[in-house]
């Protein structure tokens, strides 16, 4: 296993280089000169200051000798200063990584425990009245965006009811309480679309494991439906939802951008869009590449647990 782990690790360095060129790539692509950007409209009509500016961002290099410059300061830890906030960007990410990670953990704890319950309910019991409740839930949840399903549970549990604020942020060590009440609106929003493919990627497998022999045979023996179900089904059909869950947890991280944004959390996702906004270039660029090793890891991750579920299968 730690072998399979360290070539697998060894395999992400040719993706994150890919990655990094693209993410570099971002000051050119991005409409806006940062230099511009950081000196204004007015200052930047002085041509020496401008010029200036430039040298001092490296923008009068050859973009191969930036690149290798930039990746160098990268690989020490040096993800450059926030042209808007004035401060080094790996400062400005710890500060902002607390509430992602929250989103992103609460959001995919919810989405699991209803979409693996619900599924196997409706595997159960095909064709029956839940599994026809089920399947409309997560076809609707499927369906609607993030920033469209936050804006109704806005309208609804905020606006209409006044049970939940409708945006905001406080830290746990802070007022969990608090925190959790304004964390559910969001969490909801983030994982409504991952919890509809769960469901149905979860009715599927168990449909098709619980046709299986060995699950025939299970029943033959006189076991309880639960433990059939539980302990013979389950873990088999769960193999190809841990796929899906890996797979989910992109779609989680690029939900961050919108979902932070319409509930005002001080996230990633929210700098990584505040800073688009203010062609802060080394802010996105650092944003893109943080979520792209937490898409890796999240990969790896995900293939590890099949080990587990599986003893069949074994890494070399």
């Amino acid at each position: 296993m730690s072998t399979y782990i360290l070539r697998r690790a060894l395999q992400m360095i040719p993706v994150l280089v890919i990655v990094s060129i693209f993410a570099f790539a971002l000051i050119y692509v991005l409409p806006g000169d940062p230099a511009l950007a950081i000196l204004g409209e007015e200052l930047a009509r002085d041509q020496v200051l401008y010029q200036q500016m430039r040298t001092e961002l490296g923008l009068n290099r050859p973009v191969i000798v930036q690149y290798l410059d930039w990746a160098g300061r990268v690989l020490q830890g040096d993800l450059g200063t926030s042209t808007r906030a004035k401060i080094p960007v790996t400062r400005l990410l710890l500060q902002r990584v607390a509430p992602t990670a929250q989103l992103g953990i609460m959001g995919l704890l919810v989405s699991v425990l209803m979409a693996i319950p619900l599924g196997m309910v409706s595997a159960i019991r095909p064709n029956s009245k839940s599994d026809v409740a089920v399947t409309m839930v997560s076809m609707v949840a499927a369906c609607i965006p993030h920033f469209w399903l936050g804006l109704l549970l806005i309208m609804g549990f905020s606006l209409g009811l006044g049970w939940l604020p409708p945006s905001g942020y406080v830290p746990p060590t802070e007022n969990l309480f608090e925190n959790l009440r304004l964390m559910i609106m969001p969490t909801i929003t983030i994982a409504g679309g991952a919890a509809a493919v769960l469901m149905r990627q979860t009715r599927s497998a168990m449909l098709e494991v619980l046709q299986q022999e060995y699950v025939v045979t299970a029943r033959s023996k006189g076991l309880m439906e639960r433990v059939v179900v539980v302990r013979h089904a389950l873990k088999n059909a769960l193999l190809p939802v841990v796929t899906v869950i890996g797979m989910q947890i992109g779609h989680l991280i690029g939900g961050a951008v919108i979902t932070e944004s319409i509930f005002s959390i001080p996230g990633v996702g929210r700098l990584a869009a505040d800073s688009i906004f203010t062609r802060d270039f080394p802010v996105v660029q650092a944003v893109v590449l943080l979520m792209a090793s937490a898409v890796l890891l999240a990969n790896l991750l995900t293939d590890v647990a099949y080990a587990w579920l599986d003893p069949r299968i074994h890494y070399t």
